[in-house]
């Protein structure tokens, strides 16, 4: 199998949860928390790390508001993220290929 290079996988990406927040973001470009939230079956403190693991990678920005007295949190990808989840993508399709 020549096309089997497991380095090529981002770990940032490659996680259940934030690969759920990367493939949501790819399609709505971006979402609130609290749809993150459900569509990904996940905590508060869950979401919040993993968030913040992407946005540390420079995958995902932040937008924090208040509407009204409430908070309101909008993710959305990146550039970068937008790449890195292209050459996510094409790397576990490599792996796959052939089976």
């Amino acid at each position: 199998m020549d096309n089997f290079e497991i380095d090529r996988i981002d770990e940032v990406i490659h996680g259940r949860v934030r690969l759920g927040i990367m493939a949501y973001l790819s399609g709505a470009e971006v979402a609130d928390f609290n749809t993150l939230k459900t569509r990904l079956s996940v905590t508060d403190g869950n979401l919040s790390v993993h968030l913040r693991k992407l946005d540390d990678a420079g995958y995902v920005a932040i937008e924090k508001s208040f509407v009204g007295r409430k908070p309101l949190t909008r993710v959305s990808l990146t550039e970068r993220g937008r790449t890195a989840f292209g050459l996510y993508l094409d790397a576990i399709g490599k792996l796959v290929e052939g089976r």
